[in-house]
């Protein structure tokens, strides 16, 4: 099965952090196959939106906009949650 491309797939590059960050969970004793990406875009207003999308491998996933001031706050918030979910056993691709 081949998913459409959205519109946050295409991420912009950041100068002080990473631009996306793509984690997975695979756990095939739980049957567990999920994603979790997260990417940054500058919106029309001079902030930077912090976009999360997540769900299972092969489907089409939720998403979440988060509004933020400014591109250092993005990335922080962007970093913050990655710490969190690879304590719940998310790995980078």
């Amino acid at each position: 099965m081949k998913i459409a491309p959205n519109m946050f797939d295409d991420a912009v590059e950041c100068a002080c952090g990473p631009a996306q960050v793509d984690l997975r969970r695979i756990d095939p004793s739980m049957n567990m196959r999920r994603f979790y990406r997260m990417s940054l875009q500058p919106d029309l207003f001079g902030g930077v939106d912090l976009i999360r999308e997540w769900g299972r491998i092969g489907r089409r996933g939720q998403f979440l906009v988060e509004k933020h001031s400014d591109e250092p706050e993005a990335v922080a918030a962007m970093l913050a949650l990655e710490r969190v979910k690879r304590k719940r056993g998310y790995n980078r691709d």
